[in-house]
């Protein structure tokens, strides 16, 4: 087995959502490199804004990616109707892409509408600005019982891309979604 950057697998899944117009954005530790210091990840968590037409093509066309590719449509097809996750293994580089429903909220489509193009090798990849990672972290911190991870993952984004963020929208967002408490400790 081959591990590599996930970068070339991205480069592989990015083209296939753009080609069934499926809006998404890249969050996660592959998010955090691009906005904050590089950090190793094994995976790669995608939201997706996926309607149920496309569950099938989409499938078929990550199965092309790697002849050794798991991807399970029934899953697929699960996540939509609970707005969960599904995955894309691909053994041959020991990587996975976490696809995530988008919840469909007014906190989703601000995400959505917020999201940021990068260039990435030659390709457009779409992203989560750095204000909605940082507070997405934060909400997970809180779920997670207060799992450090998330909290150096905002550290590292304030510390690379502090002079860029919207300090506003940061603080109305996270009294609205209830990590106001958390964000004062990084502003």
């Amino acid at each position: 087995m081959e591990i590599i950057n996930p970068e070339k697998l991205l480069l592989k899944v990015a083209p296939i959502l753009d080609e069934f117009e499926i809006d998404y954005y890249i969050t996660g530790g592959f998010a955090v490199s691009v906005w904050g210091r590089p950090r190793a990840t094994f995976d790669i968590d995608i939201v997706i804004n996926l309607l149920e037409p496309k569950v099938k093509p989409l499938v078929e066309a990550l199965r092309k990616i790697s002849k050794y590719g798991y991807i399970d449509e029934e899953s697929a097809k699960e996540a939509l109707k609970r707005k969960g996750e599904f995955n894309f293994i691909d053994p041959e580089t020991g990587l996975k892409v976490d696809f995530w429903i988008t919840k469909g909220n007014k906190t989703a489509k601000t995400e959505f509408g917020r999201r940021v193009a990068k260039k990435v090798g030659d390709q457009k990849v779409y992203f989560i600005s750095p204000e909605d990672l940082i507070l997405n972290k934060l909400i997970w911190y809180e779920k997670s019982g207060g799992s450090s991870r998330h909290i150096e993952d905002v550290e590292s984004v304030f510390k690379i891309s502090s002079e860029k963020l919207d300090k506003t929208y940061l603080k109305k967002q996270a009294a609205k979604l209830g990590v106001a408490k958390q964000l004062k400790r990084f502003l």
